[in-house]
């Protein structure tokens, strides 16, 4: 019986190891996109794991170092995509590292791992800075100013009549009144069209105005004002809407780093 014991022993051993192998062999990592984040957040890494077989894996084990981990199952599908967090720490690109892969199917008693180098990267923003107001506002017109314009229905004021002229704006009760001959005019008020300027900071370090900078781009988004961007070395002209807005922070994430591409 003890040799009977021993060799049943051995032969689930033996089983354990092909079957602990088998479970990660044949599979496919890819790597499909990382959220950008803000400093001392979580940004969320999207993956996908693959089989080349019909083979059922079990129990496949996901980590990154100091991030989350995860167990997943490819019986039904013959992929699957998964998620895992990661925080990041300074403005950037992030690099996760090494992905540890691993398997203790199916008894727990053998370890089967790989480390693996994915090409992936999370853009980490500047940490923002609030400041109470934007020193030497830069804009292309005030705030809602009176801009005449021909035709228009908002009443602005009157002016000396010139040649040219149209009939319909000639203020004909002043003119009966001995006052001359004005002209009606008509105006459009001017959306504001902020600039961001690199230089609306001075005294502060690289980190902080792009920080303060940082801060106004999402002031202005979520007022739905259009703003555009003076850094050094770089003009990006005011507009409004999600893709303006990661533009912009994508420069201002990746401003002084080389290869950083507009």
């Amino acid at each position: 019986m003890s040799y009977g014991l021993t060799f049943l022993l051995m032969t689930l051993f033996i089983v354990a190891i092909l079957h602990t192998y088998a479970n990660l062999s044949g599979l496919t990592i890819r790597a499909l996109r990382a959220t950008p984040v803000f400093p001392g957040q979580l940004s969320d890494f999207y993956l996908m794991v693959e089989r080349s077989k019909r083979r059922d894996h079990f129990a496949l084990y996901f980590a990154w170092p100091d991030g989350s981990e995860i167990l997943v199952n490819l019986v039904d599908e013959d992929s699957i995509r998964f998620q895992l967090h990661v925080p990041v720490d300074k403005r950037g690109w992030f690099n996760p590292g090494r992905l540890l892969v691993e398997s203790t199917y199916p008894l727990g008693l053998l370890r089967c791992w790989t480390w693996i180098d994915l090409d992936i990267s999370a853009l980490v923003y500047p940490a923002l800075i609030a400041s109470p107001d934007l020193p030497g506002l830069a804009t292309d017109s005030p705030d809602g100013a009176a801009v005449p314009v021909p035709g228009n229905d908002d009443f602005y004021g009157f002016r000396d009549y010139r040649v040219g002229d149209s009939l319909r704006q000639v203020h004909w009760k002043g003119l009966a009144k001995g006052q001359g001959v004005q002209t009606k005019q008509y105006t459009a008020y001017a959306d504001r069209s902020v600039w961001l300027d690199w230089e609306q900071f001075p005294g502060a370090g690289v980190e902080q105005r792009l920080s303060h900078l940082c801060y106004w781009v999402l002031a202005f988004e979520e007022q739905s004002e259009e703003y555009g961007l003076r850094l050094p070395g770089l003009v990006i002209q005011p507009a409004s809407g999600e893709k303006h807005r990661d533009r912009v922070l994508k420069e201002l994430a990746l401003f002084g780093f080389e290869g950083a591409a507009s």
